[in-house]
């Protein structure tokens, strides 16, 4: 009788712990799912929270949705020489239009100047409904950029036509030379130097061997122009020593394979 009195004992005693065990398992279990809800959650949340509007800084690369990983454009902002046209839906005698001055400020009619360097047109058209308004009952006003910097490049040095030119899509530096004349006869098509501003202090400088590339068609490696850059072309040590040479003698030193 006690020898089933132990055996009784002890089964109770497995009985328990596995109910003890799963209960545990389950209870782990659980919260093991809750993690991942919240997580989920959280995930969902920064999705939704993210920003998809331009990079408000001005500089390039303002990132949309870091997650999708979506790229936007910034915002133009505003610069000396841009005309800016102001209308005003219950007020239109006071409709202007307004070119920015060189100290980035506007002249509004009738009130105080305010900055228009470096705003958005959004910015700055609520900076024009904050001066006006107490002026006007009303002020509702609508701003429209008129003329603006396009991008540019510009092309010095021996070259057909130097000068700066409108940035339209996609353009290389070869290409660059070609829309701006081509190279004079005393260019140096080894090396040729781009000009990119880093910022207000730094300029990065890259020299193209054009030569090099035209002739082994590797114009994979040409460079994609930005917004700004400057392109230079030497001339070559020929032009250099022509300056104290008499003509008829320079044809001894000039050959094909120079250019």
């Amino acid at each position: 009788m006690a020898r089933c009195h132990q055996l009784g004992g002890i089964l109770l005693l497995l009985l328990g712990f596995t109910i003890f065990s799963t209960a545990g398992f389950a209870q782990e279990k659980q919260e093991l799912r809750d993690d991942k809800s919240a997580s989920l959650t959280s995930l969902t949340g920064a999705v939704r929270g993210s920003d998809v509007t331009a990079d408000q800084t001005g500089k390039p690369g303002g990132l949309g949705n870091p997650i999708l990983g979506g790229n936007h454009r910034p915002l133009y902002r505003l610069q000396p020489s841009d005309v800016i046209e102001i209308s005003f839906t219950v007020s239109p005698e006071f409709n202007q239009t307004l070119t920015v001055q060189p100290d980035g400020y506007v002249a509004l009619r009738d009130v105080r100047p305010i900055r228009a360097e470096g705003l958005t047109v959004e910015d700055f058209r609520q900076g024009v409904d904050a001066a006006y308004r107490g002026y006007l009952h009303d002020p509702d006003v609508a701003v429209a950029l008129k003329e603006f910097e396009h991008p540019h490049f510009t092309v010095g040095g021996e070259i057909g036509r130097p000068g700066k030119y409108d940035l339209h899509g996609d353009t290389t530096v070869a290409e660059a030379v070609e829309i701006a004349g081509g190279f004079t006869p005393q260019a140096k098509h080894s090396q040729v130097v781009l000009f990119r501003r880093v910022n207000d202090e730094l300029v990065e400088t890259r020299v193209i061997d054009l030569k090099k590339m035209l002739k082994k068609n590797g114009l994979r490696e040409d460079a994609h122009l930005q917004e700004g850059d400057f392109i230079f072309v030497p001339r070559n040590a020929i032009s250099k020593i022509a300056q104290f040479l008499t003509r008829p003698s320079m044809s001894m030193y000039v050959s094909s394979s120079q250019f």
